[in-house]
């Protein structure tokens, strides 16, 4: 799936960010927003808001974050938005987390950071398209 940037944002595929470090929000948003139309969260109770508001087709949400982790998160949202397909992102090396996490949350995949462009690019793409 890669959608056409000529298409207006409301026809792009709908995909909610969440990270706690404005900095990289905003570079992956500008990055993801070339072919999806992004929606940013800087914890999960601004997540949880937009979550409300509207369906997405797409939650890549940070592991590490500040009052509840990433992996909580999709885990609670899974049962309320569960056509929602969710990717974890963290800079967490743990092998354990990695593994346990895509069967449990129902997981499309856990991509570590620092990840590139255009790898973060194909992830999201083929997520879509499943």
């Amino acid at each position: 799936m890669n959608p056409d940037p000529a298409l207006p944002p409301a026809a792009r595929p709908l995909v909610l960010l969440v990270d706690d470090e404005p900095e990289l929000l905003s570079v992956l948003a500008q990055l993801l927003a070339v072919e999806f139309e992004v929606v940013t969260a800087g914890n999960t109770a601004e997540a949880e808001l937009q979550l409300a508001q509207r369906p997405f087709e797409l939650i890549i949400c940070d592991h590490l974050m500040p009052r509840e982790t990433g992996l909580d998160f999709l885990l609670r949202i899974r049962d309320c938005w569960p056509q929602t397909k969710r990717i974890l992102l963290t800079g967490y090396m743990n092998p354990e987390l990695i593994s346990r996490s895509v069967p449990v949350a129902d997981l499309v995949c856990c991509v570590l950071k620092p990840t590139s462009g255009t790898e973060l690019l194909a992830i999201v793409r083929s997520a879509l398209a499943r």
